[in-house]
């Protein structure tokens, strides 16, 4: 499973290498939503990106992000306070004398004010990173449709809620960011060869066991350790991964969301221990994957299998 990737969050890319239009509408109204106080995930880069927009609506969109990162300041503010203040307690009880409970909570706010100070500096620092552009399962990225005959691009959820499916399809089906190449025509069929779209990401993240990636058997008495790997294209490149979306509606509530498409890996990341891949597609076959045909789902397969091959070095991720 790509439970996380790193994206090309800035609209502004898409507009220049693939011809996209920007769905500023669709953009405003995650943003305004995130204002009212809906829990939306949205990443550093991506809010970067309307920096460089002079649009009305950017400007609007741009006053929203201050606001909403100045209540992001605000709450981090006080939870830094009222951890100093139970730090300074349980220093207080220990000069006095030495409690598991005081010792606990010693250690329990000095992680806990390091935590915060780390997302404060986050939030206030105004130079990109790599981890800016990172996504997980319910996070929003941009997301290259065709719309009305134009490619266009809309920000979409990472973690596909097919449409005329229950809210309650996030919990239940909590794996619903990535779509098995193997399950398009089953569980997916009403987004398989309707509704396409493409993310380009230059790196994505696995879970794997440490013994798996040293290529050796647990040893007596291990317990499995998880690690992280981070996989990207040898030489550097965007990767134009395939999705289904879909466009969710109930009432006055409407979602978009998507999910990468899977499949079996390549021999270098089997050998990294795992079992999936993203998919790639080639350039050329752009505007013939976002334009699928229903009737021919054969040739939307083709489309899959005549992806990008690049090898795929690994790191463990920082």
């Amino acid at each position: 499973m790509c439970y996380s990737a790193r994206i090309e969050a800035d609209y502004h890319e898409y507009t220049r290498l693939y011809g996209a239009d920007i769905s500023i509408g669709d953009f405003v109204k995650l943003y305004w939503n995130r204002k009212e106080g809906a829990k939306l995930r949205i990443p550093k880069a991506v809010d970067a990106a309307f920096a460089r927009d002079g649009s009305q609506e950017a400007r609007q969109v741009r006053e929203w992000i201050a606001q909403y990162d100045a209540q992001q300041a605000t709450k981090l503010e006080q939870d830094l306070f009222k951890q100093r203040k139970r730090l300074a307690d349980a220093q207080r009880t220990l000069q006095v004398k030495t409690t598991k409970a005081a010792q606990e909570s010693q250690r329990i706010a000095t992680d806990k004010i390091a935590w915060t100070l780390g997302k404060l500096a986050d939030l206030r620092r105004t130079a990109l990173t790599g981890e800016d552009a990172r996504i997980f399962p319910g996070w929003y990225a941009p997301v290259l449709v065709v719309e009305n005959g134009r490619r266009v691009v809309k920000p979409m959820r990472y973690q596909c809620r097919p449409a005329g499916k229950p809210a309650f399809y996030d919990s239940k089906y909590p794996g619903c960011y990535n779509a098995r190449r193997d399950n398009l025509r089953g569980f997916w069929k009403e987004q398989f060869g309707h509704t396409h779209g493409l993310v380009v990401m230059d790196a994505f993240y696995e879970n794997v066991s440490r013994h798996a990636v040293e290529r050796r058997e647990l040893r007596a008495g291990e317990t499995e350790e998880n690690v992280i790997l981070e996989f990207s294209p040898t030489p550097p490149q965007p990767m134009l991964v395939a999705c289904v979306w879909s466009h969710w509606r109930q009432g006055d509530e409407e979602l978009l969301s998507f999910a990468a498409i899977t499949d079996d890996p390549p021999p270098e990341i089997a050998a990294a221990g795992h079992d999936r891949c993203v998919i790639p597609i080639k350039p050329a076959n752009i505007d013939a994957w976002l334009n699928p045909d229903p009737a021919n789902l054969d040739a939307a397969l083709a489309i899959l299998d005549d992806r990008e091959r690049p090898y795929y070095e690994h790191r463990l991720a920082a």
